[in-house]
């Protein structure tokens, strides 16, 4: 799967450095990999996103496809994700639909050209996975995040993230049953070192809980530091390509995991927004 992800990642942006890019640079902006920005989409423009993400120590990998939607201009935001993954002591040894997430957000303050911006979002987490083979909750979950973009210099960006999950009656692979409290937190600092080139630095910090038996919970935290590094093809037609590179590093509780994740994003009108 990583080596099929990276070929249509190579193809992708060679077909897009040999076509002409006509369009003055438009600045990559709502592009972040593990903390999410607080810009909603513009009327009439669409994104789809691809990301794949692997373990290097457990070997286990997610893809995810995100398809974002403005209804219609940036005030409201629909999107869904679908992720598809490997864990590799599932039972089956399969690779398989995870859980399915349904987002909406709503532009509280400010849009992509404000010094700060405020997006909330809510998310319901529909449970396709099979929690049998470890993909999945076994129960509808509810997330709430709260994502606040601030401008600090020209050339200096930060984006910072709050979110809570509550998954009741969620299910082990034994099929036991507990209520389950996920806190995340993120932080980002984006260098735009260039419109069209940016370097990255990414927070990201969880503490969960899993079922450790009939109405018992356990928890654990993780901790990642993740640089990375995105560009951006624009083109006439409006279409603004993305991708983009990181290296999850585990540290404290999360010490001696190592990841690779790759990014790719299309962005294009899909109609013209009334005036």
């Amino acid at each position: 799967m990583a080596n099929s992800f990276s070929r249509v990642l190579g193809l992708s942006l060679a077909a897009a450095l040999c076509a002409r890019a006509e369009e003055p640079d438009k600045p990559i902006q709502d592009n972040s990999f593990l903390v999410e920005e607080a810009y909603n989409q513009e009327p009439g423009v669409v994104q789809h996103i691809s990301t794949f993400s692997r373990n290097r120590v457990t070997r286990d990998w997610l893809y995810t496809f995100t398809q974002e939607w403005p209804v219609p201009g940036i005030a409201h935001q629909l999107s869904y994700t679908l992720p598809y993954q490997r864990v590799q002591d599932a039972p089956d040894g399969r690779s398989a639909l995870g859980d399915v997430a349904l987002n909406y957000r709503y532009q509280l303050l400010g849009d992509g050209d404000a010094a700060v911006a405020v997006a909330p979002r809510f998310t319901l987490l529909l449970p396709t996975g099979d929690e049998r083979q470890r993909r999945g909750s076994g129960a509808v979950g509810y997330q709430a995040l709260l994502p606040v973009s601030v401008v600090l210099t020209k050339s200096l960006v930060t984006h910072w993230n709050l979110g809570a999950t509550w998954t009741p009656g969620a299910k082990n692979a034994a099929g036991e049953k507990a209520d389950l409290t996920t806190w995340t937190l993120g932080q980002s600092f984006i260098w735009l070192a260039h419109p069209n080139a940016n370097a990255m630095l990414e927070f990201a910090f969880s503490s969960g809980e899993t079922v450790a038996g009939p109405g018992l919970k356990a928890r654990a935290d993780a901790f990642f530091v993740s640089p990375g590094v995105r560009f951006a093809l624009n083109f006439r037609n409006g279409l603004q390509i993305v991708p983009g590179l990181a290296f999850p590093i585990g540290v404290g509780p999360s010490k001696g995991d190592k990841s690779v994740f790759f990014y790719l994003s299309f962005e294009h009108p899909m109609w013209t927004p009334r005036k």
